[in-house]
């Protein structure tokens, strides 16, 4: 009997008359959402994969345990993919989703569709999910995980100190959404529900529902931090904000620390090992050092550097790619450079396929150390840069006037050496972002070499 599933329920029966959920302006209890997920189950029926495509809603994750709760597979549907990439992960699957018109098939349904007499509930021995990776480079690819549910219902218990208030603001059909929400339900704890970010809309909900939990990736964190009503937001109730998804600016984290307190911690991880590494306020604090590391490698996981890139393996591996062999006890290229420090704080350079072969003699840089480079500047709000041939581009966002050249400039005071020097930087009001809240570095290298 999956341990998961069985804690799950638990939470549902247990939270009684109290909100689990407050999504555009509506409030769902504990009950309501254990009522609705029974008629949920029994609307579906049996079915071997079911495939979600939903929004940010209550629903989303009740058709997903109601779904598990049939013993079906369930495909978390990219939520950044293309229409091509959707369409042939969830080849087979019922469908279940918003948008019944974009999907061809013949078991397509929709929300209203789900809607039987409960019957008995029987649980399956284990949960089966697919995930796809975050496509901000590629093809996403389906990634089969299992075990690390039973590992959340472990973790995950009721605050002592009463139920918390989680902001979620990741898509519930990507890892990081996906594992709030349901950490968040175990905890008996109430989750204000966003469909998208808009940073205003954050610092509202914040100061409103006296948010004390939620996770950023870095270039939202940047949006919330530039937010004009910022200074007057009220973010006292906060008492743990989590980054992560991407290399963090170092002078951003500091910024972070200053504006929250000592409430703000790193992670690392990845949709196919979530939890890599992790560091808390308290091991940055008088260490501007650590400001750049993603933190020590977290129990039950191991790590090394093989050829610069990060490899990892461990307790929370998925089972391994869908249509490849089960990754076991192997070692799990990340695809990631990282170097470690001398007391085991692990430091991110880059991602492999971003490292740009530049200059006469083929020096590789990483492009996110560029980028790091360029937002020190008092006048760059965020910067990215990619490679364009055998030259790096830079792509900014500016809070103040500042010149091509003044940027070159700022680069090459930094790294003393000129292949760190992007040959050019175009200007943008904002950087593309997938759903996910990366950014999307694809979207953005097509933009600017478009004709």
């Amino acid at each position: 009997m999956s341990f998961f599933l069985a804690k799950a329920l638990a939470a549902l029966d247990d939270g009684g008359d109290r909100v689990l959920f407050h999504a555009g302006g509506v409030t769902t209890t504990y009950h309501q959402a254990r009522d609705r997920l029974r008629r949920l189950h029994a609307g579906l029926g049996g079915t071997g994969t079911v495939a979600i495509d939903l929004p940010n809603r209550p629903e989303t994750v009740l058709v997903q345990l109601a779904a598990l709760l049939r013993g079906a597979t369930v495909l978390l549907v990219p939520a950044s993919a293309p229409n091509q990439d959707r369409l042939a992960a969830a080849r087979g699957a019922t469908v279940v989703t918003g948008r019944p018109g974009e999907w061809p098939g013949s078991d397509v349904r929709t929300l209203e569709d789900l809607d039987g007499e409960p019957e008995p509930l029987t649980l399956p021995e284990r949960v089966s999910l697919r995930f796809p990776t975050g496509g901000t480079t590629g093809t996403p690819k389906l990634i089969h995980h299992s075990g690390i549910y039973d590992g959340m219902a472990h973790i995950f218990a009721p605050d002592p100190d009463g139920p918390r208030r989680t902001l979620l603001v990741a898509p519930m059909t990507h890892m990081t959404g996906n594992a709030t929400v349901l950490g968040a339900l175990l905890r008996r704890d109430t989750v204000v529900l966003h469909d998208g970010f808009d940073a205003g809309a954050v610092l509202d909900a914040i100061q409103e529902h006296r948010i004390d939990t939620l996770s950023l990736t870095p270039p939202r964190l940047a949006a919330l931090l530039d937010h004009p009503a910022r200074p007057r937001t009220d973010l006292r109730s906060v008492r743990s904000l989590s980054l992560g998804a991407a290399p963090l600016p170092p002078h951003r984290l500091a910024q972070a620390l200053d504006v929250f307190g000592p409430v703000v911690g790193q992670g690392y991880g990845l949709t196919e090992a979530p939890m890599i590494a992790s560091i808390s306020a308290a091991e940055l604090l008088d260490r501007p050092d650590r400001l750049g590391s993603v933190g020590r490698i977290v129990p039950g996981m191991e790590a090394r550097i093989t050829g610069g890139e990060v490899e990892v393996r461990g307790l929370s591996m998925m089972d391994g790619y869908v249509g490849a062999e089960p990754i076991g006890d192997g070692w799990l290229r990340t695809g990631d450079l990282g170097r470690f420090d001398d007391e085991g704080y692990l430091y991110l350079l880059d991602r492999a396929d971003d490292v740009v072969v530049t200059g006469e003699h083929g020096t590789k840089v990483p492009t996110t150390v560029v980028e790091h480079a360029l937002e020190t500047h008092p006048a760059v709000r965020s910067a990215a840069v990619f490679g364009h041939g055998r030259l790096l581009h830079a792509v900014v966002v500016t809070r103040s006037e500042v010149t091509e050249a003044e940027l070159k400039a700022h680069a090459r005071e930094v790294f003393g050496q000129e292949h760190y020097v992007p040959a050019g930087v175009d200007f943008v009001d904002a950087l593309p972002l997938t759903d996910v809240g990366k950014v999307d570095k694809r979207a953005l290298a097509q933009l600017v070499t478009a004709p």
